[in-house]
């Protein structure tokens, strides 16, 4: 019955042929001109019909699968209408009708008609290959809404399945041009196989970095990373086969070889961002002609300050016991124990940290003195910051300094700073009036 069908069509064909070429002969050419002009008319009325019904098949198609998606739940529909997986299904419909219709408009062109049947059967390789592309996009997209797949370099294993897509669909085309068998083709790459490996030598580095940077989870999407050679200090937003994009806190974009995530070092700060607090390590310089051993009458005064009336109390205790013990004179300052502005104000400022309620009170927190410099002697504050986002770390931390610069006043200490213009200009000043007088 089949048989019977096609026959039928290809005499309805045949008469289609013959009806315009007696039209065209008409016109008192050759037969071989004829049957030229015949085929080109046709092919050009064919690749019209074809173009309606490419577009008819989409719009069916949409509206009838539109309807069943839209009583659906599921997310994965709705990706293959975006990702166009259903308009690539309908081009099946005009290549199908091609393949009838074709071989009788080339009826007087056998070797044309062998041209074209190798043409529409690349065109199914390749509408075939675009839809496994499309359904494997769309999985990509289905995976990035899932928790566990969020921060995977999910572009990296595309990529890897569009070069291999590639390569299948190079060596079925090849093969369909050839009339060869595949398995010719591919033992003839055995010979090319070096400059193949030089030629997609970035892809494959970018591979096997982009699978060990997942497997060892050094680098996700969305971490903090920066890589000074590169220009990168920013988030992760995308990592394919052969880059890791980054956007940088002033919203630019910064590419770098993913490769290179596992020859150079960079700075990842998630341990930060998951440990919820943010480190600050900065030191106040205080002059040290300002630092000098403190009288009964100013400890006396700095009880009024509330946060160290204990300790002053626990600490001139302790100093007593000690110069008591060990018999001091207490007529010169230097002999035994005694407090001094400077360690006043770094008992303060630690006893203020401690009390602060945006410092993180489990992580490491210290006032510590370092080596003295030209620059004076460097009070260093290490604490943690409870709140990790940049801009409240910012503001806490500028508030800290702002009040431990005002309080060192308080202690009669001076913040060293090289002398301005204005300096200058007083002792200046200064001097002509003492000559003067």
């Amino acid at each position: 019955m089949q048989n019977t069908a096609t026959e039928l069509l290809k005499d309805s064909q045949s008469q289609i042929y013959n009806w315009t070429f007696q039209w065209i002969k008409n016109l008192g050419l050759d037969n071989q001109t004829n049957h030229f002009i015949n085929s080109i008319i046709l092919l050009l009325l064919v690749v019209l019909f074809l173009i309606i019904v490419d577009y008819f098949s989409k719009k069916t198609l949409l509206l009838l699968t539109i309807k069943a998606i839209r009583r659906s739940t599921n997310r994965f529909d709705d990706l293959l209408i975006r990702n166009k997986t259903l308009k690539l299904v309908a081009h099946f419909v005009p290549i199908l009708v091609a393949q009838y219709i074709i071989p009788v408009i080339f009826m007087g062109f056998p070797n044309w008609k062998e041209n074209i049947n190798k043409l529409l059967a690349i065109a199914t390789t390749v509408v075939s290959l675009l839809i496994v592309h499309s359904l494997l996009k769309s999985i990509r997209d289905i995976l990035r809404t899932k928790k566990s797949f969020a921060d995977k370099p999910l572009e990296s294993y595309l990529q890897v399945c569009q070069i291999i897509m590639l390569f299948i669909g190079g060596t079925i085309c090849f093969s369909i041009l050839t009339g060869s068998s595949p398995w010719s083709f591919l033992l003839s790459l055995g010979a090319a196989s070096a400059i193949l490996m030089l030629v997609f030598k970035d892809t494959i580095l970018g591979f096997v970095a982009s699978i060990q940077v997942s497997a060892n989870d050094s680098i996700r999407v969305g971490d903090w990373i920066e890589m000074p050679k590169y220009g990168a200090d920013g988030t992760v937003k995308e990592i394919n086969l052969n880059n890791v994009k980054v956007q940088n806190f002033d919203k630019t974009i910064t590419t770098i070889p993913t490769h290179t995530l596992l020859s150079d070092s960079f700075k990842n700060y998630r341990g930060m961002q998951q440990s919820g607090g943010r480190r600050l390590k900065r030191a106040i310089n205080i002059k040290i002609s300002t630092i000098r051993f403190l009288d009964n009458e100013e400890i006396e005064g700095l009880k009024n300050i509330q946060i160290l009336r204990s300790y002053i109390e626990e600490r001139a205790r302790t100093i007593d016991e000690f110069n008591s013990i060990h018999q001091i004179d207490p007529s010169n300052p230097i002999n035994g124990r005694k407090m001094t502005n400077l360690g006043m104000f770094r008992a303060y400022a630690l006893t203020y940290l401690r009390q602060n309620p945006h410092i993180h009170k489990t992580m490491p927190l210290m006032v510590r003195q370092l080596a003295s410099t030209e620059h004076g002697v460097p009070i260093e504050l290490y604490f943690f910051v409870n709140d990790i986002r940049w801009e409240y770390y910012e503001g806490i931390v500028s508030d800290v300094f702002d009040h431990l610069f005002a309080a060192t006043k308080y202690f009669d200490l001076e913040i060293f700073e090289n002398p301005a213009s204005d300096d200058f200009r007083q002792f200046i000043r200064a001097q002509k009036i003492s000559v003067l007088n």
